[in-house]
């Protein structure tokens, strides 16, 4: 069959028939790679699960009898919780996350826990076997039913699952592979969807999980093409920051369980270890009075999480005034100062702002917003916050504070660890069982708040 030259976008795959220094689709420079593609028509389809488990003629719905998915857990808590319960049988996982993060040493903690009592086969693209034996020493993994293999070849990686029959299968990393049917080098786009389509088919067909680790680049998304995220059941990121030992992993697809849970690691020298208490953590200022910081009940999946939030507001010493937040929305940083400079008469214009959610997480939902704001007008007033304080609350346009949700959960969680004080939306209240050792204040704006935290 005749080759035929196209370029396709490293970023997104979108592809074209001459060079273009930006891509349309995705507005990436300088991506576009020459590749050889087969046919007359585009790129060579691969293989997909009717041609390597059989075809099958349509059938009604109705008729199709399934039986329930198993599910095994992989011995981990945390990410048993991200995923759902445990790993579904048959299915695919990609795990992303930048460089050094702590991605092979998850997937080979969870390799050396769940071949106990399982075949696990894991597949390194960037290690020798010496060196994961190395690593594995170093976390105590090492069991029978744990094969590893130095492998990019997607054919013979799909030989091995056939041969071993494995439970599952870790592919470290996918941006390694290549499909000796395609000519173009490993890391292209065709070669990162062709080959991890092989192997998808292969999982399904055959019941056996498979875990792709994939890098993230610096625009913070899985290097390769998007259609790598829709191939898969689920994707799970890695995040933290490589000044804190902290890591969180989160879902952003999952076909089997929820989005929104997180899993909370601390990174030690003999590997990960499990946050079983992360409001202990990331709320540890309940002894201190300092300006600037305040503790919110941030909602991550079902589980509410304490975290203190810090401001530091001062006056500009190089003419513009900077906005810097880590962990938070800078936009949304930012609208929320806006508000307060209208609604509560500070004047921020002239002021340096940054803002800091404690241990390298991140933290989006709209229950934030009040803690934010309690933060900086007291950085800003140098008054600190009462230490026994806990807040929680959606703050509008023009200052108002608005309902959460599961607000129940958010006290519980704030009189379990301690705290005495709790101030929320007044339109709450009803649906918050009172305490006697729990004050429970209700406000219906930013300045009534400010009013109820100051020592």
């Amino acid at each position: 069959m005749a080759l035929k030259t196209v370029f396709l976008c490293q970023n997104c795959g979108y592809q074209s028939v001459k060079w273009i220094g930006k891509c349309p689709e995705c507005e990436r420079w300088n991506s576009f790679v020459q590749e050889h593609v087969s046919g007359p028509d585009g790129p060579a389809v691969s293989r997909g699960i009717g041609d390597i488990a059989g075809t099958c003629p349509p059938r009604k719905l109705s008729d199709v009898k399934i039986s329930r998915l198993l599910r095994a857990a992989t011995g981990i808590g945390e990410l048993d919780r991200v995923l759902g319960d445990g790993l579904v049988e048959g299915s695919v996982v990609l795990v992303g996350g930048e460089p050094g993060i702590g991605k092979s040493t998850l997937m080979l903690q969870m390799s050396a826990i769940m071949s106990r009592d399982k075949k696990i086969l894991y597949v390194s693209g960037e290690e020798s076997v010496n060196q994961l034996k190395l690593r594995s020493e170093r976390i105590n993994a090492s069991f029978d039913n744990f094969y590893i293999v130095n492998e990019t070849n997607t054919s013979l990686i799909m030989s091995y699952m056939k041969e071993l029959q494995p439970w599952a299968v870790i592919v470290d990393s996918v941006q390694t592979l290549y499909s000796p049917g395609f000519e173009q080098s490993s890391g292209t786009v065709t070669q990162i969807k062709e080959s991890s389509a092989l192997l998808t088919a292969s999982a399904k067909a055959l019941g056996i999980c498979v875990f792709f680790v994939g890098h993230i680049t610096k625009e913070g998304v899985i290097a390769g093409p998007k259609l790598l995220e829709h191939i898969v059941d689920c994707v799970i990121y890695f995040e933290g920051q490589r000044e804190s030992s902290f890591r969180v992993l989160r879902a952003i697809k999952n076909r089997f369980g929820a989005t929104d849970e997180v899993g909370i690691f601390s990174m030690t020298d003999q590997g990960l270890k499990e946050v079983k208490e992360p409001s202990r953590i990331f709320s540890c200022r309940r002894h201190n009075t300092i300006p600037g910081s305040c503790v919110m009940a941030a909602l991550e999946g079902a589980r509410v999480i304490l975290i203190e939030v810090q401001a530091l507001v001062s006056g500009s010493s190089y003419g513009i005034p900077r906005q810097k937040a880590i962990g938070f929305d800078s936009n949304r940083m930012l609208l929320l100062a806006a508000g307060l400079v209208k609604n509560i008469g500070i004047n921020l214009a002239n002021y340096d702002m940054f803002l800091n959610v404690v241990g390298g997480v991140r933290v989006d939902e709209p229950a934030s917003d009040l803690a934010v704001c309690v933060a900086i007008c007291s950085s800003f007033k140098n008054k600190p916050v009462r230490n026994d304080t806990v807040v929680a609350g959606e703050v509008g346009l023009c200052s108002e504070v608005r309902s959460v949700s599961q607000v129940r959960l958010r006290v519980n969680e704030a009189k379990r660890m301690g705290f005495k004080r709790f101030v929320m939306p007044a339109s709450d209240l009803e649906n918050v069982i009172r305490y006697k050792d729990m004050e429970l204040i209700g406000v219906d704006s930013v300045k009534q708040a400010l009013g109820e935290v100051f020592v």
